[in-house]
């Protein structure tokens, strides 16, 4: 597919800036100040960052966070994942709800997880890739930080070829903007453990706590810790 397939990745504008300045300011990048840096994450998405079918309710999310605690950061985080979620609907509503959680902190860090529902949607890969192109770009020059998180492949080799699709549509839009993108989709479409997860899931969609495990471990394995500024002791 041809890059003139996607159309142009180019920023939403509606006038609405929720008080926030449209100039680049890098509120996510080391400022002279004393103390611990605080840090508002807003993880935003799909049933994947809800964490949906977790007996222990914790998700890729809470396992991320649970090893992300660092005396240098002052972490506030929320879990804004909705079930059915597509990109189409998170460029409606990361800004509206975001900005809440996001004020006065001195740090806005966005991880964004979202791609299984465009299948179920019927998006098309260019407007996936738009949607997500419009969300970094907007995020970026508000001084937010994104960083994204793919989806992770399902037992439907028809759902998955859709899938693959996508992850390479995301990972390209994340290159061009040197924005962290972790791929949970090629790293699991053939891995035993995520395939009995599935297999065993009430819904074969969604996995449990290995599952998750396995979602956590790729994340923080892909440049978290670069991204938050932090090295583990």
């Amino acid at each position: 597919m041809s890059n003139d397939d996607y159309g142009d990745d180019s920023l939403y504008a509606d006038g609405q800036d929720a008080g926030i300045p449209t100039a680049f300011t890098p509120s996510a990048d080391h400022l002279a100040h004393e103390g611990p840096r605080d840090v508002g994450l807003v993880f935003i998405g799909d049933s994947l960052v809800a964490g949906y079918g977790d007996p222990k309710g914790h998700g890729w999310v809470g396992r991320v966070l649970g090893r992300t605690q660092h005396p240098d950061l002052d972490l506030t985080s929320y879990n804004l994942g909705v079930r059915g979620d597509s990109s189409a609907d998170v460029l409606s509503r990361w800004r509206t709800e975001g900005m809440l959680r996001w004020r006065e902190r001195r740090e806005r860090r966005l991880v964004l997880g979202v791609g299984m529902h465009d299948v179920d949607q019927g998006l098309t890969t260019a407007r996936s890739r738009l949607n997500l192109a419009n969300i970094l770009d907007d995020a970026t020059a508000r001084g937010i930080s994104p960083f994204v998180v793919g989806p992770a492949p399902t037992l439907d080799p028809i759902v998955n070829e859709k899938l693959e699709v996508i992850v390479e549509a995301q990972s390209d839009v994340c290159s061009r903007r040197s924005i962290p993108f972790v791929d949970c989709f090629f790293p699991l479409v053939e891995h035993d453990q995520w395939l009995s997860e599935l297999a065993s899931s009430r819904d074969q969609v969604h996995p449990g706590q290995a599952g998750y495990g396995l979602l956590a471990w790729l994340v923080l394995h892909g440049e978290w810790e670069t991204w938050l500024h932090i090295q583990q002791a």
